[in-house]
C-alpha cells in the first residue's frame, strides 16, 4: 500500500512527498496540471525557507535578498535578514526544482484531480488510489478541506486580493521592497538578473495599472517593460476549523491563510509539510495540529497586527514612518519572521 498520498503538486505538496520519501515512505502526488504551474505570488523566500530547500536537496536558482525595505511617498526603512540571505525566485523555477527533486527520490506523480476522500480503518482513498495517509496540499481554496467540512465562515469584512506581473528590467534593489499606500501595498521582488516581480495586495477590486498608479515612487522605475501577463489570487483570508481530519492532514495554504503581507507563504508551506510528515513517521498524526499552530504563531500574530493597521487609512499612513523612526522594532519584527 502507498504510505502517503499527497493531493496537490505545488511547492507544499511536492515538499511533503520529498519529506516522505526521505523518511523511507512510499509517496504519490496527485496533480492534474503539468509542471511547472505559474501562479500569482510574491516569489520572495525567507531565509528559513531557503534553509528548508537546502535541507531536502532542492537546487533552486534565484536572486539573493538581503532584507526587507518599507517605503511610502517620502520615507523608507530597511531591516536586514540576520540569519543569512533570502531568495527571490520565479514560482515556475521553484516548482520545477521541487518536481526534479521529487523525481530523483522516486516520488510518484499521477495526473488526476482530487475533490474528496473516503476513509476507513487504516486507510484513506482519493482519485482511485488508496494509502495509509493523505496530505491535502490543494491550495488556498482547497476542495478537500471544503469536502471535509473544515472551512470556517469568513467574518463580514472587505477581503484582500492580489495581482502580480513581471518587468524586464535589472533589479535596483537587493531587498524585498514593500511600497505602502492607504489603499494597499506593492511588493517588489528581484527574481533574476533582468527580471523583477511586482505584486499588489488590496481590499479594492480594480485593474493592475490603477493599483500601480497609487505608488508614486515605484511606477517610474518600471517603465513600460512588462514581461508577463497579470495573474490574480484571492481572497486571501481562509479560516480553517482544524488541520487534521481522521487520516487527512492539511498543509500549505490549504491549512489556513491570513494574508501574503509578511511574505512567508513558501517558508510556511515547506515547514508545515515537514511537520506533517514528521508526525506521521512518529505515529502521532494528531500532534500535527499543535505543531502547525506553533510554527505559524508568530507569522499569524504579526500579519493580523499589520492587517489591522493597514485596513484603516489613518493608521496605514503611520506604518512606514513608525518603521523609519523605530529601526530596532522594525528589525526585530523581520527577525521574528525569518
Amino acid at each position: 500500500m502507498i504510505d502517503v498520498l499527497v493531493a496537490g503538486g505545488g511547492p507544499a505538496g511536492l515538499a511533503a512527498g520529498i519529506h516522505a520519501a526521505l523518511a523511507g515512505m512510499r509517496a504519490v502526488v496527485i496533480e492534474p496540471r503539468a509542471v511547472p504551474v505559474d501562479k500569482a505570488c510574491g516569489e520572495g523566500i525567507m531565509p528559513s525557507g531557503v534553509a528548508a530547500l537546502r535541507a531536502i536537496g532542492a537546487r533552486v536558482d534565484g536572486h539573493g535578498l538581503r532584507g526587507i525595505r518599507y517605503l511610502d511617498a517620502h520615507r523608507s526603512a530597511d531591516a536586514p535578514f540576520p540569519g543569512g540571505p533570502g531568495l527571490g525566485v520565479r514560482r515556475t523555477v521553484l516548482h520545477a526544482a521541487l518536481a526534479l527533486r521529487a523525481r530523483e527520490l522516486g516520488v510518484g506523480v499521477v495526473e488526476r484531480r482530487v475533490g474528496e476522500a473516503d476513509q476507513g480503518d487504516g486507510w484513506v482513498a482519493a482519485a482511485g488510489l488508496r494509502a495509509r495517509w493523505l496530505i491535502a496540499a490543494d491550495g488556498l481554496h482547497s476542495p478537500l478541506r471544503r469536502s471535509l467540512g473544515l472551512d470556517l465562515p469568513y467574518p463580514e469584512a472587505p477581503r484582500r486580493y492580489g495581482l502580480r506581473r513581471h518587468y524586464r528590467i535589472a533589479p535596483w534593489t537587493d531587498h524585498v521592497e514593500v511600497h505602502w499606500s492607504p489603499r494597499g501595498e506593492a511588493y517588489v521582488t528581484p527574481v533574476g538578473e533582468d527580471l523583477v516581480g511586482v505584486a499588489v495586495l488590496s481590499r479594492e477590486r480594480c485593474g493592475y495599472a490603477e493599483h500601480l498608479a497609487r505608488f508614486p515612487r515605484l511606477a517610474p522605475l518600471l517603465g513600460a517593460r512588462p514581461a508577463t501577463p497579470v495573474r490574480g489570487a484571492g481572497p486571501m483570508r481562509q479560516r480553517v476549523r482544524a488541520r487534521v481530519a481522521g487520516r487527512v492532514l492539511l498543509v500549505g495554504d490549504a491549512a489556513g491563510y491570513v494574508d501574503a503581507l509578511t511574505g512567508e507563504g513558501i517558508a510556511l508551506a515547506l515547514a508545515s509539510s515537514e511537520a506533517a510528515v514528521r508526525c506521521l513517521v512518529t505515529g502521532r498524526p494528531a500532534a500535527y495540529e499543535s505543531a502547525w499552530r506553533r510554527l505559524s504563531r508568530r507569522h499569524r500574530a504579526l500579519t493580523c497586527a499589520l492587517l489591522g493597521l493597514s485596513g484603516r487609512a489613518g493608521t496605514a499612513r503611520l506604518i512606514v514612518p513608525a518603521a523609519s523612526a523605530l529601526p530596532p522594532v522594525f528589525r526585530a519584527a523581520v527577525r521574528a519572521l525569518q
